[in-house]
């Protein structure tokens, strides 16, 4: 379980002209694996953006540890909270190993000397992720799918206690989606990792998931456990979705399954 706490008091967040949240708040459990679900536009990728530090608030506060993030040193916080976001940019020609090598930037000092923890870390998140073979390979040569694993060991590499990651599947086909989803499942149960994630593919997020939190135009509908969240009316208020709701047969988790109302 990570000894930290990450919150959200009266938030609101916005760009231009009306917020994308508005007056949300949300503690984050400090154990286990939270999904964010929601249709496009809910707020989900703005909730967790903001969460890392890189949205101000227009109202309220994220806390950690119980005091406004907005005003911990950027290092100490880059220790605790690491973001995996959305379509990341590399800069031109780098290796993977040297983008992964990026994530121990907040563990050291002013003169960035290397050690022999960080070469340990960053082959340990090679590994796990299965990109130590591609190491020495630019990301311009990578697929969609092996850039996406790359910026995971990135993330990884970093040892946040609390790791945020949106849509980290994106670009992965099933097979690597299932691997990445298990891999967080051990972060968090072996490492004590507390991981959040932006998720679209619902039956992915209800099976791995311990807490969901499900959102709607900047606000929360409902959170808890899956088997407690997910409902045939939820689907309707939050995805505008007729499905069913049954247990998944091999998880036991509940597993959505759309119904065409056009067909007879």
């Amino acid at each position: 379980m990570s000894s930290h706490t990450l919150e959200a008091k009266d938030l609101t967040v916005g760009y231009d002209g009306d917020p994308v949240i508005d007056r949300l708040d949300l503690a984050l459990p400090a154990s286990g694996i939270t999904m964010i679900v929601g249709g496009n536009g809910c707020g989900k990728s703005t909730l967790l953006r903001t969460l890392a530090r890189l949205l101000k608030p227009r109202r309220g506060s994220v806390l950690l540890d119980g005091t406004a993030i907005a005003q911990l040193p950027t290092k100490e916080v880059a220790r605790i909270v690491g973001l995996l976001p959305q379509a990341p940019v590399a800069p031109d020609g780098i290796s993977v190993a040297d983008l992964v090598d990026r994530g121990r930037t907040p563990h050291r000092g002013w003169l960035g000397g290397r050690d022999h923890r960080d070469d340990e870390v960053v082959a340990d998140a090679l590994q796990v992720t299965g990109m130590a073979e591609f190491a020495e390979r630019s990301i311009d040569e990578l697929s969609g799918g092996q850039r996406q694993r790359a910026w995971v060991a990135m993330a990884l590499a970093q040892e946040p206690d609390i790791l945020l990651l949106d849509e980290p599947t994106t670009y992965l086909d099933l097979a690597h989606q299932v691997e990445l989803l298990q891999l967080l499942v051990r972060l968090s149960r072996e490492h004590g990792t507390q991981v959040v994630v932006v998720m679209h593919e619902l039956n992915l997020a209800t099976r791995y998931a311990d807490h969901l939190v499900a959102m709607r135009d900047g606000r929360i509908v409902a959170k808890g456990a899956p088997g407690d969240v997910v409902t045939v009316e939820l689907l309707r208020e939050v995805f505008d979705l007729e499905a069913v709701v049954i247990p998944d047969p091999v998880a036991g988790t509940p597993m959505i399954v759309p119904v065409d109302v056009h067909r007879g």
